[in-house]
């Protein structure tokens, strides 16, 4: 499983813009300069993400984006999510298929009967929710805010502008 260069994009953008000080928006320019990618791949990314309520967008001649509520509120997921979609990661090719009673959970009231073996979850579909629920869980605890105060972005940042 990877994600796409777009979401690392997304993460890395609302970072820089948490970074921005209250109340002052960044350019799309600025924003693209400092990700090292084109404006246009920048800002269709940007409008994703302004459409699903994470970033604001400030028109004008000094325009640029903002974010739409405290670095504390966008967990990862969420920005995972508006870029990549919010699909399962992993479908049960076997679902509609005929069953094999070696994949699917036994019922509890018709295992002693051969036949009515294999209930109606799939056994490796199972393993991969839980899974794909426990990244899940993990990404949703860890916020733009987080990734503010666990680094050293602020003396990065400071290094770079005097050079």
């Amino acid at each position: 499983m990877q994600f796409s260069k777009s979401t690392g994009y997304a993460l890395h953008a609302l970072i820089h813009l948490a970074h921005a000080e209250r109340g002052q928006n960044v350019g799309i320019r600025d924003l693209s300069s400092m990700l090292g990618v084109s404006e246009s791949y920048l800002s269709k990314i940007m409008s994703k993400l302004r459409q699903d309520g994470v970033v604001r967008a400030v028109t004008g001649v000094n325009g640029g984006y903002e974010l739409a509520r405290p670095a504390a509120q966008i967990t990862f997921l969420e920005v995972i999510q508006v870029v990549e979609g919010r699909q399962n990661l992993f479908e049960c090719f076997n679902a509609n298929a005929e069953r094999h009673r070696l994949f699917f959970e036994a019922e509890e009231s018709d295992e002693d009967i051969p036949e009515h073996r294999g209930g109606s979850e799939c056994l490796v579909k199972k393993v991969m929710d839980g899974a794909e629920k426990q990244m899940y869980d993990y990404l949703r605890e860890h916020t733009i805010q987080w990734v503010m105060d666990a680094s050293s972005f602020d003396a990065d940042c400071a290094a770079t502008k005097k050079r």
